[in-house]
């Protein structure tokens, strides 16, 4: 059961603050979901993103293999990790690229780079636009803070944005139409596991979300391609800080005859950072549901849990 779908357009340069956190808060609350404009990354840079991706993602399987994923840096090939692991799915049919945080040192020697044999233009270009949208993601955090009623720097003041475990992932879902008749996804049903997500699509359909998931049946609902705009999400995390005020909306990418790329960024705290109850979302009728967890601990059995062949 599919169902069209309207989220809210919020506008990262927006003067009026107030106003903007507002329809944060609305958004966050009713879907999860909303699209980000004015975000400050040029559509020149996020055209040439998904130029070099393609570029990589048809390279000879023997050179991909070479970049093979290593501390959550490099290539996954197909049917590598299942989103949903609830399922005996053979995995999800997707490709994808990791790239993980580039502005800490001790974190950035850990990334893996295509040849500049084959790829002369790669690395400065997704180090150009993670640079972009890690600054893009830091002024929206401070826009939740406000949306949460909390002081615009509180993330940073806990240590949650500072050195933040950002990852750019590079997507590939070939269109296979043999596939579209097997219970196979391109991203099977999942919430994402961080603070917030920013992804760049091209306008080839596939994403969906399910606003409420324990409802029988489950109502998917197509989310649409706003051209210059990032579909932003709220992870599993935020909804722990939130008390699920704001919540991590399950969501699935399915398959269709159309080969689909997209480049997802997720934002996820330091991993030192504690992840607790905000006092603005709790109260003696609506305690804590969930313990405190530190950030890394958390983020590495989501991950553990998710890659099949680890």
């Amino acid at each position: 059961m599919e169902e069209k779908l309207n989220l809210p357009i919020v506008d990262l340069s927006s003067s009026d603050r107030a106003s903007t956190a507002k329809s944060i808060r609305q958004a966050c609350v009713r879907y999860g979901f909303f699209y980000l404009v004015n975000h400050g990354v040029e559509d020149e840079l996020i055209k040439k993103v998904f130029d070099e991706s393609k570029k990589f993602f048809s390279l000879p399987m023997h050179e991909k293999t070479k970049l093979t994923r290593k501390e959550h840096r490099g290539y996954t090939p197909l049917y590598a990790e299942t989103l949903d692991t609830s399922t005996k799915s053979m995995g999800d049919l997707k490709e994808s690229f990791y790239i993980g945080p580039i502005e800490d040192l001790p974190q950035s020697v850990l990334n893996q780079w295509p040849s500049e044999e084959f790829l002369p233009t790669w690395r400065p270009t997704m180090t150009s636009y993670y640079n972009k949208v890690i600054s893009a993601a830091k002024r929206l955090l401070s826009l939740i803070a406000l949306a949460l009623n909390l002081d615009e720097t509180y993330f940073e003041k806990i240590g949650a944005s500072h050195k933040p475990t950002a990852f750019l992932r590079l997507l590939h879902y070939p269109g296979e139409p043999a596939a579209l008749h097997e219970e196979t996804y391109g991203a099977s049903a999942h919430s994402d596991y961080g603070m917030i997500t920013l992804l760049a699509t091209e306008g080839v359909r596939g994403l969906q979300i399910c606003r409420e998931k324990d409802t029988k049946p489950q109502v998917w609902e197509d989310v649409y391609h706003v051209n210059g705009a990032f579909i932003v999400n709220i992870g599993d995390m935020m909804e722990r800080w939130t008390n699920c005020l704001f919540r991590s909306t399950l969501h699935r990418v399915i398959l269709t005859e159309q080969e689909r790329y997209s480049v997802a960024f997720f934002c996820d705290p330091n991993e030192d950072c504690i992840v607790e109850c905000l006092d603005s979302c709790c109260s003696e009728i609506s305690p804590p549901r969930f313990p405190p967890v530190r950030s890394g601990d958390y983020l590495q059995e989501r991950f553990r849990a998710t890659f099949l062949k680890a």
